[in-house]
């Protein structure tokens, strides 16, 4: 069977996938720029077959194969950035630079990547179609998937984007090598939201002479609660959480504003839309009552994961030929993190899947998740990733969005 020759193929280059990942690993880097991440992925990639192309608004690159024949384009992603956290691991090979680590596991999805494409380009000469592989920086909410498709990076020569898209991320806190993902809505929208209520301030002593907006924030933030039960259907999930609230300089001085920020999640365009039209005439609202204004703010963040049922069934029976019946889960729920491999499915069908890293052998649920500064990978499951993701793009340039075994 064709995906039993690619794990043998992947686990064959294991200690190249894992240097690559541990050599990103003690050498994070932060948003859009990762020149050092792309200079190790291009290096390692060096004696293949690819055919790069960068752009000008980030340090992304997107390494093009050429198959023997025509056929299908298909685009496999990996994201490269870190996050501003102090890494606590006491790995031989954590962060060498203070405040960064790669907490997120994308050092593990770019050399995942760089793994299947080598197993790829192994093949090169059997491949009807083309395929894509995106090395993306700026994933942690620097819209870094959104850039690379406005520079045209995704796109092939002819200026089409690709037929299909797979993404893979890890997850810490998951069976070891399970694979899993859902049809429809996997990850939320992610958008900020800031309500500066502004009134008139004075002294604590005599608040009829002032418009004090303290108790109107608040009033604000559990009406936005009551807005989002009451408003919205129980069972399409919407989150808002206001998680700061900024006034006053003094015990006894009544602010002339006070400032809401919070963070909104929603899991269909509709939702998202609803929730800002909503919250704002709630804001405005009910500081008119109390004679204040309400200046209300949205900042946009990455729109909603959305899988395309297709896709999942085709990584679902990849996964199956692979790591056998129980290897993948069909998730119930969505989860209302957010991932900016969204762009891309908006544009292109496909799907996003996440992989359990958790050690083999131990209690999953225990382990520290994504983002934690203790964070830890079980090594071991990369092979399988790169296997999968190179399995992904196989079955789709042999058997498109069909049902049926792959050929070998």
């Amino acid at each position: 069977m064709l995906t039993e020759s690619l794990l043998e193929d992947a686990r064959a280059i294991s200690g190249r996938i894992v240097s690559l990942r541990r050599a990103i690993h003690a050498e994070p880097e932060l948003g859009l720029q990762t020149p050092k991440t792309r200079d190790k992925v291009r290096a390692e990639l060096a004696d293949l077959p690819l055919e790069w192309v960068e752009g000008p608004s980030t340090t992304g690159a997107v390494a093009r194969l050429k198959g023997g024949r025509p056929g299908p384009a298909v685009l496999l992603r990996g994201d490269m950035d870190a996050l501003p956290i102090e890494e606590d691991t006491g790995l031989d090979f954590a962060s060498t630079v203070a405040g960064r680590m790669h907490a997120c596991g994308h050092d593990t999805h770019t050399a995942m990547l760089a793994g299947a494409a080598r197993i790829l380009a192994a093949r090169r000469g059997d491949l009807a179609g083309e395929i894509r592989f995106m090395f993306q920086p700026g994933e942690e909410g620097f819209h870094g998937a959104r850039f690379m498709l406005e520079d045209g990076l995704l796109a092939g020569e002819d200026g089409t984007l690709p037929d299909a898209a797979f993404a893979l991320h890890i997850m810490p806190n998951a069976p070891h090598g399970m694979i899993g993902s859902r049809s429809g809505a996997l990850m939320a929208a992610a958008d900020m939201v800031e309500i500066a209520v502004k009134g008139r301030g004075g002294h604590a002593s005599m608040p009829h002479d002032t418009r004090d907006p303290v108790p109107v924030a608040c009033e604000i933030v559990t009406a936005a609660q009551t807005l989002v039960t009451r408003r919205f259907n129980a069972a399409e999930a919407v989150v808002v959480t206001i998680t700061q609230l900024d006034a006053g300089s003094a015990h006894n001085i009544i602010p002339s504003q006070a400032v809401l920020k919070g963070t909104i999640r929603t899991l269909s365009p509709e939702n998202r839309e609803g929730v800002q039209v909503a919250l704002r005439q709630l804001a405005e609202g009910i500081a008119a009552a109390h004679d204040m204004e309400a200046e209300v703010t949205f900042i946009q963040g990455f729109p909603p994961t959305i899988n395309d049922a297709r896709a999942v069934a085709l990584g679902e029976a990849v996964a199956r030929e692979i790591g056998g019946p129980q290897a993948f889960l069909r998730m119930e729920h969505p989860i209302m993190g957010a991932e900016d491999f969204s762009y891309v499915l908006q544009q292109v069908p496909g799907a996003m899947y996440f992989l359990g890293v958790a050690q083999a052998g131990e209690d999953w649920s225990q382990c520290c998740g994504l983002h934690s500064s203790r964070m830890m990978v079980d090594e071991g499951v990369l092979p399988y990733g790169s296997a999968f993701l190179a399995g992904c793009a196989l079955r789709f340039l042999d058997l498109g969005w069909a049902e049926g075994p792959t050929s070998g």
